[in-house]
């Protein structure tokens, strides 16, 4: 018998207690440990301290050995004997002071996501959304953005999850051929601020709701990009949008159903001049639907999120944008995942 091709449970097993891993990460993000020990090691001891935790020194040995072994912590010594400090990856992106911090995501996941992914068996055998709002097609953020703290976490997670693929956009695709750029749905226009520190002669509309103006303001201030970024209230669902160039979405396809999307993506057509682009930043599904895992359970959330809404492949996207009448389309690879599906008028 060939013992190697035998079944294994291990990989059952590891997906199917994933979400222990899932929590003990999202735990010390939302302690901020790895925001603690960006300035230097400590010890269990300090830590505990530090962030107030009354359970067991042994408890608190796992969680952070627990960290270790899955590589986001590293570790002299056992015990009392040990000292922490963070793995390069999480010094560089779960550290709040860094301008590289992504934990946005992770925090809003530990607040909300993980706890609406508890009831994927009823969004499945429904259909219906899972989130507070208890409505589809991102009828959610006219709820969510209601509450201040809430609309700050979206803002930060938002940022924190397409930061990378924003900087990869800017410097595969050439925006110095164009003149303005009008983000859709832009939230605290950290698309537009990406464009504009990298190509220096474009002028860009952040355009979203109502709630979302004094952070996206203050954010293009902090940044002193005022004369080249100004950002226009409105909803792209029921509202005109800008003209532009080049109209961009990240993160705004996917929550509609396919009939929303064809009317959006129709109403971007009709706003782009001649030689106008547009661009969806989204987790692009491989057209085999076999590869881009974290985009079929992207897809799987915009059901708990949004009801109808799905992430889709190159394929769907080239049947939308042809039907609305672009001429050509491409695929652009950025972070992970993550693509840009591009379409020229």
């Amino acid at each position: 018998m060939n013992l190697q091709s035998s079944p294994d449970p291990s990989r059952i097993m590891q997906v199917g207690m994933g979400f222990w891993a899932s929590k003990v990460l999202l735990s010390a993000t939302w302690f901020d440990l790895f925001t603690n020990l960006a300035s230097g090691k400590l010890s269990a001891g300090q830590i505990k301290e530090k962030l107030d935790l009354k359970t067991t020194d042994r408890h608190i040995y796992d969680w952070l050995d627990a960290l270790v072994s899955l590589g986001f912590l590293q570790r002299e010594g056992i015990y009392d004997n040990a000292f922490y400090s963070n793995a390069p990856d999480t010094d560089l992106f779960l550290d709040k002071n860094k301008p590289s911090y992504i934990g946005g995501i992770l925090q809003m996941s530990n607040n909300r996501i993980y706890n609406i992914w508890s009831n994927l068996e009823n969004g499945l055998k429904t259909g219906k959304p899972q989130n507070e709002a208890g409505s589809g097609n991102m009828e959610l953020f006219h709820v969510l953005y209601e509450d201040p703290q809430k609309l700050q976490e979206f803002m930060d997670a938002m940022s924190g999850i397409q930061s990378g693929n924003f900087m990869a956009l800017t410097n595969k695709f050439n925006f110095d051929n164009y003149r303005t750029l009008a983000d859709i749905g832009g939230a605290d226009a950290w698309l537009s601020i990406q464009v504009c520190l990298k190509h220096p002669n474009i002028q860009c509309v952040n355009f979203d709701l109502a709630p979302v103006g004094p952070l996206a303001t203050a954010k293009i201030a902090r940044f002193n990009l005022q004369d080249r970024i100004k950002h226009q209230t409105g909803d792209f669902m029921n509202d005109g949008i800008p003209s532009a160039e080049v109209i961009t979405m990240g993160n705004i396809l996917h929550g509609l159903d396919e009939e929303l999307k064809q009317k959006l993506i129709n109403k971007i057509y009709d706003k782009l001049p001649s030689n106008g682009v547009f661009i969806a930043i989204e987790n692009i599904i491989d057209n085999d639907r076999r590869q881009n895992a974290f985009g079929l359970m992207m897809s799987l959330n915009m059901l708990l999120e949004n009801g109808d809404g799905f992430d889709y492949t190159f394929d769907d996207f080239q049947r939308w944008t042809n039907q609305a009448g672009f001429k050509k389309v491409e695929i652009m690879p950025l972070t992970g995942p993550c693509s840009a599906a591009i379409a020229y008028k």
